[in-house]
C-alpha cells in the first residue's frame, strides 16, 4: 500500500511507522544519515490546517521517532525542523516534520544546517547530494522498523 505525501506517491517499503494519524518514513536525500520525516496522514498544506488530534499525533510521534534515530544512528543530539509554507523552505505541500540526527561536529557552523534543509531535496546542479536509491531507502526502513 503507498501512501501519498504531497505531490509524491511513497511506497509502504520506505514507511517504517504508522500510527492512527501519522506516518514515519526515511528521506531520499538526507542531509545526515538518519534524516527522516514523520507526516500526518491527511494531507494539508499547512500546519495550522491540522486538527488538534492531528498535531498530538504527530508530536507524539515525532517524539517516539526522535529517540529511535538517534539511539540507532548513534547521535548526541536531534534538531526537529518543520518548515511551514514555501516563504519557510516548504518544497513538498504537505506537512511534514524532518528530524535529524546530530553529532558534535557534524556542520562547521551549527545553524548550517538550516540552510542544508532549505536545498535538501531540491534539484540543483550544484548540490553534490544525491537521491538515494529505492533499495538503500528500504534497508534503512527495515532497520528502523524492528525498534516499533
Amino acid at each position: 500500500m503507498s501512501l501519498k505525501f504531497g505531490q509524491h506517491l511513497i511506497k509502504s517499503s520506505v514507511i517504517f511507522l504508522k500510527t492512527a494519524l501519522s506516518f514515519a518514513l526515511v528521506n531520499r536525500s538526507p542531509v545526515v544519515p538518519g534524516h527522516v520525516l514523520v507526516c500526518p496522514m491527511r494531507s494539508t498544506n499547512r500546519f495550522r490546517e491540522l486538527s488538534p488530534e492531528e498535531v498530538s499525533d504527530l508530536f507524539n510521534t515525532v517524539q517516539r521517532v526522535a529517540s529511535v534515530v538517534e539511539y540507532h544512528f548513534e547521535g548526541t543530539s536531534i534538531t526537529i525542523s518543520l518548515q511551514d509554507g514555501p516563504d519557510a523552505g516548504q518544497t513538498v505541500h504537505h506537512v511534514h516534520v524532518h528530524i535529524l540526527p546530530r553529532k558534535a561536529g557534524d556542520f562547521e557552523k551549527n545553524d548550517q544546517i538550516y540552510e542544508e534543509l532549505q536545498n535538501h531535496d531540491k534539484e540543483v546542479s550544484n548540490i553534490s547530494r544525491k537521491w538515494r536509491s529505492e533499495q538503500e531507502m528500504e534497508t534503512e526502513a527495515a532497520a528502523l522498523r524492528k525498534y516499533f
